[in-house]
């Protein structure tokens, strides 16, 4: 199972490339990294960067893809998906729970679905934070032909495997905070004293 880490974003909300914003000497992105690589059901990362991003975050020592649509996380889950199965990430999540990707690794494969989606008791979707089959991204395909880039629409008419975040352990859900602004790189501290 390949970790694919979405770096493309411009991080205007933030003013400056965020994921290689520096906290404690350490690129941001590095931390959604090393959730991953702690993870045991990921064999590979990969970093899907845009152009104007990719020779700043090879040196990081990591495979780097192109995302060449530049149409928002559906092409950078597009583009992962060229290199086969993959749990898809935002590189601002810094707190990634290690045994809730392995959770969500185990329920896709046993689903035998396009997808494996956290969702919440409302319906939203953490699709930044799933499990995508290579074969989803036929589907991914069509709706970009069509011009329809919404990414939770394409996954909601995939019939894919839910898995609903109300029962799962509350700690878990801290795998889902993102950093988009300055301001949150002083919540990180909160949710976690150990993670940064």
């Amino acid at each position: 199972m390949i970790g694919a880490v979405l770096a493309g974003g411009r991080g205007r909300r933030f003013g400056g490339d965020k994921l290689l914003y520096k906290i404690r000497g350490k690129p941001l992105i590095l931390y959604t990294v090393e959730g991953l690589e702690t993870a045991r059901e990921i064999d590979e990362i990969v970093l899907v960067a845009s152009k104007d991003n990719a020779e700043k975050l090879k040196t990081l020592g990591y495979e780097v893809v192109i995302d060449e649509l530049l149409i928002g996380p559906m092409g950078g889950v597009y583009t992962a998906l060229t290199l086969g199965d993959a749990f898809v990430v935002a590189g601002d999540m810094p707190l990634l729970v290690p045994d809730f990707i392995d959770f969500l690794v185990f329920e896709f494969r046993k689903s035998g679905k396009v997808a494996c989606v956290p969702r919440w008791e409302n319906g939203y979707l953490e699709p930044l934070h799933s499990v995508y089959s290579r074969s989803f991204r036929g589907i991914l395909e069509e709706k970009i032909n069509a011009g329809d880039y919404a990414l939770n629409r394409a996954i909601r008419e995939a019939n894919p495997c839910y898995v609903p975040i109300e029962s799962l352990p509350e700690g878990w859900r801290e795998s889902f905070f993102n950093v988009n602004t300055r301001e949150d790189l002083g919540r990180i501290k909160g949710i976690r004293e150990t993670a940064l």
